[in-house]
């Protein structure tokens, strides 16, 4: 054994030692390599958080059958402790997984991996039952309560459902099959309903399969959907794609729907019950929605618009194969108000109808609400549409005594179907004005001659929701394989 020695010989190294360490420390890092795993991904949201957990930390297994409703509601409830912290985000790794209903937090972040599948449960009792909304005062399938949706929050503030396009799959099948059966007892839950909240993101997700509407956000403000591609059979009831309910400054953007029902519903609240609780849905922005409903809307105003909608901003429409574009939807007994609605720039391809409105749309709750409760319908604007292989250009039925009004529709060409009908027009209880619109409007809708368009004008200012700006966020965590 040789020793060597510094000048001072204040220390003295074994060589063979130095070389045993070395090869010790090589090992080590050898084994760390294979053992530890780094998660790193950006992604876009309006807050970033501090802290972070998986899913699988808290017990759960992406097999597919395994029941994972206690894992994601332990790890939330964990994570809840950082919301005056910098908030935390919940990563839910490539795997199937299965779950029932769990509820978010605040200042919280939900995100899925590309590869990660959220599984609806098809066991009713993974889904609580909870009060009816207030503004509908009852379940819209059944009387009395309502399921919990899959993914639920209330009374929250800055919760961010996000991915890189992960799916969540509601596994609808069973209560369709119960829906139309009449076996429910109780109204179908949501994939999402997000209720009485503010700052409210979700993006950048594949929703298939909801076992009825797919997102709601309800009584909330500052909401941003953007980047969902929302799928179901086009023949399955009630599976509506985004439905801002009594919500203000809200933006839905860059989704594609392909629904059973209306792809785009605003609602505020049913008849006497919505007259009551009186939160409108306004300043709402939808743009670039790619839209396919054979059986319903593009975006549908109503029925439920007892609170009242105004100030309704729709630009970069496209739809195909589907019913109608722009719908609004009421009833006597309604009440509320469908005011200071703007579209501009929709493309439609193959349409039973352009334009449709109804003041005899029906559906009541109950057989409480006041038949003198008259719908106001006012300040409609449409300008910029395209549409071919249409069945008929418009029905337009307002309310006897109380015609819709102030109707704008401008710059519109319409090709009709080898089918379509011969009168184009079908016009009653409205009045408005026209202009360079063919094949041309009813009587009650009066051409103004060319170059009139400027009065469908769409608003040059910019609502709140506009200014609302993701940021690119980072996600950097280790775990041991």
């Amino acid at each position: 054994m040789e020793l060597w020695t510094s000048a001072r010989r204040s220390k003295v190294i074994d060589v063979r030692g130095l070389l045993g360490v070395l090869v010790l420390f090589y090992t080590v890092g050898v084994e760390s390599r294979k053992s530890v795993k780094w998660d790193y991904f950006e992604y876009a949201a309006l807050s970033c958080r501090a802290h972070s957990a998986s899913v699988s930390d808290f017990g759960g297994v992406g097999d597919g059958t395994t029941a994972n409703t206690k894992a994601f509601q332990a790890a939330i409830d964990h994570l809840s402790q950082f919301s005056s912290e910098g908030g935390s985000i919940l990563y839910v790794p490539p795997g199937r997984w299965l779950t029932g209903s769990f509820n978010l937090t605040s200042y919280f972040t939900l995100y899925l991996d590309k590869d990660a599948v959220l599984l609806a449960s098809q066991d009713e009792s993974e889904y609580p039952l909870i009060e009816p909304l207030p503004s509908y005062g009852r379940g819209r399938d059944a009387d009395g309560a309502r399921y919990s949706s899959l993914i639920f929050g209330n009374n929250l503030t800055d919760v961010i459902i996000t991915g890189a396009n992960g799916t969540i799959d509601g596994q609808g099948e069973l209560w369709w099959t119960k829906f139309r059966a009449g076996e429910l007892k109780y109204t179908r839950p949501y994939l999402i309903e997000i209720m009485f909240s503010t700052n409210i993101q979700i993006s950048n997700l594949t929703l298939i399969n909801s076992p009825s509407w797919n997102v709601h956000p309800v009584y909330c403000s500052n909401v941003v959907v953007q980047g969902l591609t929302i799928l179901a059979p086009v023949r399955s009831p009630n599976t509506d794609g985004i439905n801002p309910d009594s919500c203000t400054n809200t933006r839905i953007e860059d989704c594609y729907i392909v629904s059973g029902d209306d792809c785009v519903a605003v609602k505020s609240g049913w008849d006497e019950y919505g007259i009551s609780f009186g939160m409108p849905t306004k300043q709402l922005v939808i743009r670039r929605l790619t839209c396919i409903s054979p059986t319903s809307a593009v975006i549908a105003l109503g029925s439920e618009m007892s609170g009242g909608i105004e100030d309704v901003r729709a630009e970069d429409i496209t739809a195909i194969d589907s019913e109608s574009g722009v719908r609004i939807k009421t009833a006597v007994g309604r009440g509320g108000y469908v005011k200071d609605i703007y579209v501009r720039g929709m493309t439609l391809k193959t349409m039973k109808w352009v334009f449709w409105m109804t003041g005899n749309y029906g559906s009541h709750p109950d057989n409480n609400y006041d038949p003198n409760a008259i719908p106001v319908i006012q300040n409609i604007n449409y300008r910029d549409v395209v549409a071919e292989n249409v069945t008929m250009a418009a029905k337009l039925e307002g309310i006897a005594g109380d015609p819709f009004t102030g109707i704008c529709i401008s710059n519109v060409t319409i090709g009709l179907a080898q089918n379509s009908k011969k009168l184009q027009w079908n016009c009653t209880d409205v009045a408005g004005i026209t202009s360079e619109v063919n094949p041309k409007p009813c009587a009650l809708l009066p051409d103004q001659g060319p170059g009139k368009i400027g009065g469908c004008n769409f608003p040059e200012d910019s609502l709140p929701v506009e200014n609302m700006e993701v940021q690119t966020c980072s996600f950097f965590r280790k775990h041991h394989w």
